[in-house]
């Protein structure tokens, strides 16, 4: 589609995306992300009402990962509300993602939903209310996305399984302190589905307009009242790429939120909503065209948090 608004901007940033010179490399301890192409790049801006713009490879889809995180999140505030923070806090680790350091000394509460033992956790206060958290997952993607197609990526799940050790370890360390409800082989299977789901810039986009629309779903039913998407909203800005939170806020200025698949979704509150997709990463797991590419398109939009 086009757009007297935002097209223009895409294209700008997809032209000089085209020009920068280092990309990062891919992660590499999952096959099917190693063998990406780190020159690939798509971006994608959902409108509130379902209007979508895009470039590049938006409509490829790659690997999710960690964005999942977001929509796990929301699906559990919506059922249980601030209780989950009674497990879960919603501060900045400072540490990298997959990190056991903070668990001990904080009893086993991990310090946000975004690192991987917070994560976790929501999985598991979810997996506990529906039976089924990565189901919940999909289906939630599927119906805001509009795209019935989006399915889990078994190998990918696979693959996560077989280099999971440290998932298991803060899993097991976290029920030991009786942080978590089901049985630890259950919630890693949960997530690593959770994990593989497979979608484009378009349909990430779409996914995440509900932050933009301050809790409201495509069909206009309400996920979460006003306050819980500021919160979920909050935490992306703080939390969202892990040790590299505060250089995103200061250059990008949304809430935002990375996968080692190279995708980044981001919010502008009761405007739109994003997704750019680059696979080559920095050294903090982020993608290295997509911070870039984000950092453009507030810059030449103005819209922005601040």
């Amino acid at each position: 589609m086009t757009s007297p608004t935002f097209a223009p901007v895409l294209e700008r940033i997809a032209d000089e995306i085209r020009r920068l010179p280092g990309r990062g490399r891919p992660a590499d301890y999952i096959p099917a992300l190693a063998a990406c192409d780190p020159r690939s790049f798509g971006m994608a801006v959902a409108e509130p009402d379902g209007t979508v713009y895009g470039v590049g490879d938006w409509r490829q889809p790659f690997s999710t990962q960690s964005i999942t995180k977001v929509f796990t999140l929301a699906l559990d505030l919506a059922r249980e509300g601030d209780a989950l923070w009674e497990h879960v806090g919603r501060e900045p680790s400072g540490n990298p993602f997959n990190s056991l350091v903070q668990l001990e000394y904080e009893n086993g509460i991990p310090r946000n939903p975004f690192i991987n033992a917070g994560a976790l956790v929501v999985t598991d206060r979810l997996h506990t209310r529906t039976g089924d958290a990565a189901g919940e997952l999909l289906a939630f993607l599927r119906a805001e996305s509009g795209n019935a197609d989006l399915d889990f990526d078994k190998d990918v799940a696979a693959s996560e399984t077989a280099h999971g050790d440290r998932n298991a370890a803060l899993g097991h360390f976290m029920a030991s302190y009786g942080n978590i409800d089901n049985p630890v082989p259950v919630l890693l299977d949960q997530y690593f589905r959770q994990c593989s789901v497979t979608a484009s810039c378009a349909d990430l986009a779409l996914a995440t307009c509900f932050l933009a629309r301050h809790g409201i779903r495509a069909d206009g039913t309400r996920l979460l009242t006003r306050s819980q998407a500021k919160q979920v909203n909050a935490v992306m800005l703080t939390c969202g790429t892990y040790d590299a939170a505060g250089e995103f806020a200061y250059r990008v200025g949304l809430p935002g939120k990375s996968g080692v698949g190279g995708g980044i979704i981001a919010v502008v509150p009761g405007r739109c909503s994003l997704c750019v997709w680059s696979p080559g990463l920095d050294e903090r797991g982020n993608s290295v065209a997509g911070v870039a590419a984000l950092d453009r398109f507030t810059t030449l939009t103005g819209l922005s948090v601040f």
